[in-house]
């Protein structure tokens, strides 16, 4: 099959006519009404998409409203490819679509967004937000979406839209599968170095990294694929027992194919690694391929962060295995909350993912933010 897409120039394929069929899976009123939602107890699991066939989700969008103040860390989306019996995609809600802790803010980068009206509030004072992702999701003989409830509250309203194509042919054999992963560690693990008498230059602080077994774990995934890029949300909560209190010093480094340090990929700063320098001093934005969507302290690095960076021009290939890993700060020097998404393609079988921690143990540190 050829021309499913055009990844070089998106637009350019726009004129290419294709032999596939248009489809979508909506939430709709079958009855012809105006109650175009679900509705999801407490504790239920919905599936909101069930395709057989060949084809490629190409567009989700998707919005939901629940009572629980921090359903978008509670709820998690699953995605099945095939007739796998384990989920390519679990993530909680609001971080698959950009934006950790549980909270919403207004963004748009290229394959993904949320729009959000702060001042718009829901029943029961619940935010309203709309998710979009545009991620191409081939499959070859079917599609499942899972949306699984574990917020303290049902989602009284879940609205959503899936738009896909569906194929007459199988697809390529150098097609791999979507993948998105959440982990989570609540604080990390602390590397001891010597206190210094008075803060250190940047260039001068203490310890030496030449290993990367204490980073922070991205991704972890064995088999052939790509990288595509990750989600990376950060509580800076030891800032004030640390001789330097700027998360941002930690050295991205991504392991190809079983190497050993140094890796292929080693990086000067997890600020660089997002594509921002000397620290975050542009506060939130947002770009096509890299962004901060929150920042709750651009100037003293304290509270709550996440950004993104999207490797679409410049995806991590990787043949049997790939280790994506960031320091927790310098040399690991910080015990902070730490929790990302990592999206990646690859072959099936996927490696197995870590167990999901329960909604309590993901909302551990979640505290009310003025945002």
């Amino acid at each position: 099959m050829k021309d499913l897409w055009t990844p070089s120039s998106p637009l350019g394929g726009l004129p290419i006519l294709r032999d596939a069929i248009s489809k979508r899976q909506p939430s709709y009123d079958v009855t012809g009404g105006n109650k175009d939602y679900w509705f999801l107890k407490k504790g239920d699991t919905a599936k909101i998409v069930d395709i057989q066939g060949t084809g490629c989700i190409k567009h989700i969008w998707l919005t939901a409203m629940c009572g629980d103040k921090y359903f978008l860390r509670k709820i998690l989306l699953e995605m099945y490819w095939d007739d796998e019996e384990t989920p390519s995609v679990q993530v909680p809600l609001g971080d698959f679509f950009g934006v950790g802790h549980g909270y919403c803010k207004h963004y748009t980068s290229l394959p993904m967004n949320m729009v959000f009206a702060k001042n718009r509030r829901g029943p029961k004072g619940t935010v309203c937000a709309a998710f979009n992702c545009y991620f191409p999701m081939p499959f070859q003989s079917g599609a499942k979406i899972k949306i699984v409830n574990e917020a303290d509250a049902d989602i009284d309203n879940l609205f959503f839209m899936v738009d896909y194509e569906l194929y007459d042919e199988e697809l390529p054999d150098n097609y791999g599968y979507f993948h998105a992963q959440f982990r989570h560690e609540n604080p990390c693990k602390k590397v001891e170095y010597p206190k210094s008498s008075s803060k250190p230059a940047v260039g001068d602080l203490p310890g030496k990294n030449l290993d990367g077994k204490e980073n922070y774990i991205i991704l972890d995934a064995s088999g052939r694929g790509h990288y595509i890029g990750c989600v990376l949300s950060i509580d800076n909560i030891d800032a004030s027992n640390q001789d330097y209190t700027w998360a941002g010093e930690g050295d991205d480094m991504i392991f190809i194919d079983d190497e050993i340090w140094p890796p292929s990929l080693h990086g000067t700063g997890t600020e660089d690694y997002f594509c921002a320098a000397w620290g975050y001093p542009s506060d939130e934005y947002a770009g096509p391929y890299h962004g901060i969507t929150l920042l709750s302290d651009p100037y003293e690095y304290y509270g709550k962060s996440t950004t993104y960076r999207w490797h679409i021009e410049d995806p991590v290939h990787f043949k049997k295995s790939v280790r994506v890993t960031i320091e927790h700060g310098h040399g690991n020097g910080q015990a902070n909350e730490y929790s990302s998404v990592a999206y990646w393609y690859q072959k099936e079988p996927h490696k197995a993912f870590p167990e999901m921690e329960s909604a309590e143990q993901r909302c551990a540190r979640n505290i009310p933010l003025n945002i």
